[in-house]
């Protein structure tokens, strides 16, 4: 993993090596993905993958759903982490929220990523919720602006039960399997951003819909 981040233009074999480690802990760890599609991801489109995010497990499922490439834009904080903030910053998309040169740096990077044929892949709840009650938290705008000023499509994608078998909680969670649901995609073609409003509602809608918590 190390070596194929030294160059950016090697970042499909970095994908490639990250699928199987993202793979390697799903089973390792006692989990079985379980994946329903009512569209299936076109190898080498762009998209925007968006999906609820409660869990460690997320970016495994994640990378286990999607064959194409695609960058995940996150917290720059976790940078910080130990080597995992390595891989993190030199292979994702950082914001860092309270800045609006950061979000604006956001949108450009998005921009060259996805010349580059890299889908983009943003958890749209802008981070874990603190109150475990809570099916979905609120969505944030960036996913949604970002898809209609790119124009591609949104893959609304449902991570069903990974909250249950794996939370943030300690001592909580047990092996079995993992659903995700991948939702019909949504277009953004000839939307504007006045419309993401209303965007954001419907994905949001079709994302708890499938939850089971």
């Amino acid at each position: 993993m190390f070596i194929s981040t030294l160059k950016e233009n090697w970042y499909p074999c970095f994908f490639k090596v990250a699928r199987i480690w993202g793979m390697a802990m799903l089973f390792g760890m006692g989990f079985i993905p379980k994946v329903k599609a009512k569209q299936k991801i076109e190898k080498g489109k762009s998209y925007m993958l968006t999906a609820n995010h409660t869990s460690m497990m997320d970016i495994m499922l994640m990378l286990y759903v999607s064959k194409n490439p695609f960058v995940f834009v996150g917290k720059k904080e976790l940078a910080k982490l130990p080597i995992f903030g390595y891989f993190y910053k030199r292979t994702c998309i950082l914001v860092d929220r309270n800045s609006a040169q950061s979000r604006k740096a956001v949108f450009e990077e998005c921009q060259r990523r996805l010349n580059q044929g890299t889908s983009i892949c943003i958890f749209p709840e802008g981070g874990v919720p603190d109150d475990e009650h809570i099916t979905l938290a609120p969505f944030k705008d960036g996913a949604f602006r970002l898809a209609i000023n790119h124009q591609i499509p949104i893959v609304p994608i449902s991570f069903i039960n990974n909250k249950k078998h794996f939370p943030y909680s300690i001592f909580k969670g047990k092996p079995g399997v993992l659903k995700a649901y991948i939702h019909p995609f949504v277009p953004t073609k000839n939307l504007e951003v006045n419309d993401k409003l209303k965007l954001k509602a419907d994905i949001y809608q079709s994302i708890k819909s499938k939850l089971q918590y």
